[in-house]
């Protein structure tokens, strides 16, 4: 074991020196000890009216910033900022972009934002944009935009105006505590100072890899940046975990020195349980490395916590111990926070140029406020996306640049959780192999993203796919830092296309659906199920369809249970593998060959999530979005499981618990789904399987 990591005074949390019999004993308020870096909120909006969530209608404020002068303070206003990118990210981007000079951060007397270029008309796209219809979508998509430019929906948008979504005053209640995304580049570009002194402190601590917990937003934020970016020389190692497969758990974790990681629990709400699984087994691991190494540090001073303010800061473990706590502005949602801290802790730890992610970022927002639509990057986008779904091109696949193969699985799950509800939605499809014009039905709509000056493979695909009529979408980035600018895009292009479909875009009605039958199973578990009882009548009931072992059954009567799963299945439906299983990349290998084999066999299309992961970003598309789906649920023998430390189970149970109940509540809505388990040797069960669905489709 290596000599334990000896955190500098200057940058330690308040009192960290007290043993812990102490700092428990001091406390008078509800966190003594963590520090809290919050955002800043000013006394008028950008909106120009007084924040009315705030006594006196002034701004929500709640800054406790612990750093020390040296490292930055949230809010402070440095004369002179870095201009050189942190991290060099290849030929490919232009130091000039990465150079220029940040936007003045003021306000006007309307209190709207002001922006460099505002006064001079609208500011320079560094993307190019490219939408290839057919003459019918096209007219589709005229009429649609002139009815936005009619209703003035970029100035409601900007207004914070809920009417644009609904009527209902109770509905236009609660979207409103959600529009705090449209803040986000320029509440953050404030808090620059104190995220890179954050950033370089953690260095100076000697921390060499941060792993982020979370899922949904809390996690996809962070992989894309470090997957287009990856680490600057001299920064920490990120790593995401997502999952609750006892086999994943282990490859990531396993081989890391837990006193020289940064452990970040990230989670909006304070009681996601994977993130608070994570936790827990991650505070076991450092208690014991710190217990062999005869250190008095605490486990808290390796832990970070991202979360909002009040009940969700308390409702998690050792909040008043831990080394940072960063609230987030509690009306950012988890999808739309990649330019919260959520995005951006993570950013400063792996030596990202916080000023270019943000600027450009308030760039993309500046050109949002366009009044005509036409003119308007994000609402073109959205009025185009939800109309092609109105005439039922919901499928909206992407195929990314390999430099920015992450961005589709964060476009995902903004797409998916925001439109798939009332029985309406996006399909988003992410990672299908690429396939000819005629693989295709009628549902599809193509976005191409890729990067300017690098060989685009898709090309000519892409361009014989629009030949052939079906919709194309092409943006083309100058450089990786305007990855900033496209999640504003692609933001404002949701909430615009949920607006078109006549849904809250906010909301995810279904998603605690699953949650609550996972609890279901694991309390029947724990008190057991005892014949003759209501537990054991309910669990009866909600059962669902029976798992089917591979390798029990064998390849003929797994071609006959496929055949009668499917049939039946009409064109416009999608197939959705949800594998209950640890990642690797021969899976990864083995879903592409299967999802080719079964778009190729039927035109349908098809996506794949591991879970639990996926439950947080297609999940609710697939119990609340149209009934279009057909689930192929993978769940593994766990050959080496892991227990939970302080929780009744393991994760191996947990992550079963959590497939059972997701096939409960998908065939609680009517929905087929196919359950099969791998065995010990899944990837023959894997071949088998992908050797069956070519008999059962016809091949």
């Amino acid at each position: 074991m290596e000599r334990p990591l000896t955190i500098p005074r200057t940058i330690r949390t308040r009192k960290c020196g007290m043993r812990s019999s102490q700092r428990r004993a001091s406390p008078k308020n509800g966190m003594p000890h963590s520090r809290l870096i919050s955002w800043f909120r000013s006394n008028v909006t950008r909106t120009g009216y007084p924040d009315r969530r705030s006594p006196g209608g002034g701004g929500i404020c709640i800054v406790i910033v612990g750093l020390p002068p040296s490292l930055g303070r949230a809010g402070d206003q440095p004369s002179q900022r870095r201009r050189e990118p942190r991290l060099p990210i290849g030929p490919s981007v232009r130091a000039d972009r990465l150079a220029r000079q940040p936007s003045p951060r003021r306000l006007d007397g309307d209190g709207s934002s002001w922006l460099a270029g505002r006064r001079s008309g609208a500011p320079r796209m560094s993307a190019s944009f490219e939408l290839r219809l057919a003459p019918a979508d096209e007219a589709r998509l005229a009429a649609v935009i002139e009815h936005a430019r009619r209703d003035d929906w970029a100035r409601r948008l900007m207004d914070r105006d809920p009417s644009l979504w609904t009527d209902d005053p109770i509905v236009q209640a609660a979207i409103a505590d959600r529009l705090g995304w449209l803040d986000a580049p320029a509440h953050f570009t404030d808090q620059i100072a104190a995220l890179e002194g954050f950033g370089d402190g953690i260095r100076v601590a000697g921390f060499r890899t941060a792993v982020v917990m979370g899922m949904g937003g809390s996690s996809l934020a962070p992989e894309v940046l470090h997957r287009t970016f990856g680490t600057a020389e001299g920064y920490l190692d990120l790593r995401v975990l997502d999952s609750t497969d006892p086999e994943a758990v282990d490859a990531l974790l396993d081989d890391l020195d837990p006193l020289s990681t940064l452990w970040i629990v990230a989670s909006k709400s304070g009681t996601t349980t994977e993130p608070l699984a994570f936790l827990a087994d991650a505070w076991a691991r450092i208690d014991a490395a710190l217990e062999a190494a005869m250190s008095d540090q605490q486990p808290g001073e390796f832990v970070v916590a991202i979360t909002d303010p009040g009940r969700s800061v308390a409702a998690i473990p050792h909040h008043d111990q831990l080394r940072e706590v960063f609230l987030n502005p509690p009306d950012i949602g988890g999808r739309y926070s990649a330019l919260s801290y959520v995005g951006l802790v993570p950013a400063s730890l792996i030596g990202l140029d916080l000023d270019a992610l943000l600027t450009s970022a308030s760039t993309m927002l500046a050109a949002c406020r366009e009044p005509n639509p036409d003119q308007n990057p994000g609402l073109r986008l959205g009025l185009a996306l939800g109309e092609l779904a109105r005439a039922g091109r919901d499928k909206l696949t992407f195929i990314a640049d390999p430099t920015l193969a992450g961005f589709g699985a964060w476009a995902e799950q903004l797409v998916a959780e925001s439109t798939g509800k009332h029985g309406v939605g996006i399909v988003p499809v992410d990672g299908e192999p690429l396939g000819d014009p005629g693989a295709y039905g009628t549902d599809r709509v193509f976005v191409g993203i890729g990067l300017a000056g690098q060989p685009d493979p898709s090309r000519g695909r892409m361009d014989a796919l629009g030949t052939a009529g079906h919709p194309v979408i092409r943006i083309i980035l100058d450089d990786p830092m305007d990855i900033g600018a496209e999640f504003v895009r692609w933001e404002v292009a949701t909430a615009i296309a949920g607006a078109v479909l006549g849904i809250d875009p906010f909301d995810q009605p279904n998603v605690e659906d699953a949650k609550a039958r996972t609890r279901n199973v694991l309390a029947a578990e724990a008190v057991g199920v005892v014949e003759g009882t209501d537990v054991a009548a309910r669990a009866a009931e909600e059962a669902g369809p029976e798992v089917i072992w591979i390798e029990e059954l064998g390849e003929d009567a797994l071609v006959d249970a496929i055949r009668a799963s499917i049939r039946g299945a009409k064109p416009g439906r999608y197939v959705a593998i949800q594998a209950f299983i640890a990642p690797t990349t021969e899976r990864d290998a083995a879903f592409r060959r299967l999802r080719a084999l079964v778009r190729d066999r039927t035109g349908w299309a098809t996506t794949v999530g591991y879970g639990p992961r996926f439950l947080h970003s297609t999940g609710q598309l697939h119990k609340g979005g149209a009934p279009i789906g057909w689930f192929l649920q993978l769940t593994a023998e766990h050959t080496q499981d892991l227990q939970i430390t302080g929780w009744p189970y393991t994760f191996g149970r947990l992550i079963d618990a959590q497939a059972q109940g997701d096939a409960e509540a998908l065939h609680a809505a009517g929905l087929p789904v196919l359950r099969l388990r791998l065995g010990r040797d899944a990837a023959a069960d894997l071949a088998t399987l992908e050797r069956a669905f070519a008999r059962a489709l016809g091949g």
